[in-house]
């Protein structure tokens, strides 16, 4: 079977998109991504109640990163299939479940079973942007598509901020609660202003999930770019997944300004657009070996946490974050750009297939980093970030002689 099933049926013509179409698919991808990162400040609080270890508080986040692996993987290829309205409608109400059960959770099993579902669900991001790329005219597609990852985005960094300050004024179940009933505003919201978008194929959901295996198998670029991003993603989890357990037992700080910290990533992350226009300058390929040098010379920085105040530790934790931050997505711009010059029928499915390698380093680092900080203390997890990314570094630095 050839890995380029192309489109079948006739796409939907690009529709006028209005500001106020855009903002609402922005909002939406927001939202719905925001759900998987809500637990990590929350961290604290919620062993608190459940009475749970480090290590056990350490699976909700992975669990949580692994349902989206899982969801990416076999959910997102559907939106090729069937109408990305109706699919967008029908996540969104299985999130805002997820969500509601999380927030009625009795015992942790329980909040583990839904932090999957979320995980699964919250896949729901990956629907809308391709959304926004169909509806959108080919003149405005470029600054369309943009402005709604800038929503996706801007959901990820907040996310932290938000959740932490109302887990710790208003208990972390109302976190959930209140994130449930955005989701189905949104969702609803959606549903209600998007048009009818006709399947961009008619070939069977077996055939679409077989030519992501034939894809991966074929393209050498793809898999060296899913290893190196999946290895920074380690790095990363590892961190944001413990920074909150690490922040309440040596500075004795609450999650509220635990999730504060998202704001430092905040202002390396939304600085990574810049990396598109230096790819183009130097090439996607010498971008990634740039920010996984910096990140991991970003964590590396944390190993002289002791020789400072604790003013200071704070310090050069938040000077890390923005540096590391920055590093992990302009290393993903430049990987995008490099994976999507393969096959241009089948962006959907390579973007498919490389976050699903992220993710799976998401769950990996969240619960290596719990392990490493029960076992450790906070000089492991920096251990583990700092290997991770140097790993990922020498992925990139070998494929340059690969010209990939």
């Amino acid at each position: 079977m050839s890995a380029n099933i192309t489109d079948s049926a006739t796409p939907a013509a690009p529709h006028p998109l209005s500001a106020g179409v855009v903002f609402t698919l922005a909002a939406g991808a927001g939202l719905s991504v925001a759900s998987i990162y809500y637990s990590q400040p929350m961290l604290g609080i919620m062993g608190d109640d459940f009475h749970a270890s480090i290590s056990a508080l350490g699976s909700v986040p992975m669990l949580t990163q692994a349902g989206y692996a899982l969801g990416i993987m076999l959910l997102a290829p559907l939106g090729d299939r069937h109408d990305r309205r109706n699919i967008i409608l029908i996540k969104g109400i299985m999130l805002m479940a997820a969500l509601l059960l999380c927030g009625f959770s009795g015992s942790l099993n329980a909040l583990l079973l839904a932090s999957f579902v979320i995980g699964m669900t919250a896949t729901v991001a990956q629907d809308i942007v391709p959304t926004a790329a169909t509806l959108a005219p080919e003149a405005q597609r470029g600054k369309i598509v943009g402005t709604v990852m800038t929503g996706l985005l801007v959901g990820i960094l907040l996310s932290r901020v938000v959740s932490g300050a109302v887990g710790e004024y208003f208990g972390w179940r109302s976190m959930y609660f209140l994130a449930a009933a955005t989701v189905l505003l949104i969702s609803v919201a959606l549903w209600r202003i998007l048009p009818h978008i006709r399947p961009a194929t008619t070939v069977s959901y077996p055939s679409l999930l077989a030519s992501m295996w034939h894809l991966w198998r074929e393209h050498q670029t793809l898999r060296r770019a899913a290893l190196a991003q999946g290895l920074l993603s380690v790095a990363f989890s590892a961190f944001w997944s413990t920074l909150a357990l690490m922040l309440n037992a040596d500075f004795h700080l609450d999650s509220a300004v635990a999730g504060a910290f998202g704001l430092a990533g905040a202002a390396g992350a939304l600085a990574a657009p810049l990396a598109g226009m230096f790819a183009d300058r130097v090439g996607p390929a010498r971008v990634t070996q740039y920010g996984a040098s910096l990140v991991m010379i970003a964590f590396a920085l944390m190993f002289l946490l002791p020789l400072f105040s604790p003013a200071g530790q704070l310090t050069l934790i938040v000077i890390s974050a923005i540096g590391f931050d920055l590093g992990v997505q302009a290393t993903l711009v430049a990987h995008q750009t490099l994976i999507y010059s393969l096959v241009p029928e089948a962006r959907s499915r390579l973007n498919a297939l490389l976050f699903t390698v992220v993710f799976i380093g998401m769950a990996a680092g969240a619960a290596l980093g719990s392990a490493a900080l029960e076992h450790w203390h906070w000089t492991g997890v920096v251990a583990l970030a700092t290997l991770a990314a140097a790993a990922s570094l020498l992925v990139r630095l070998f494929s340059r002689h690969l010209h990939d």
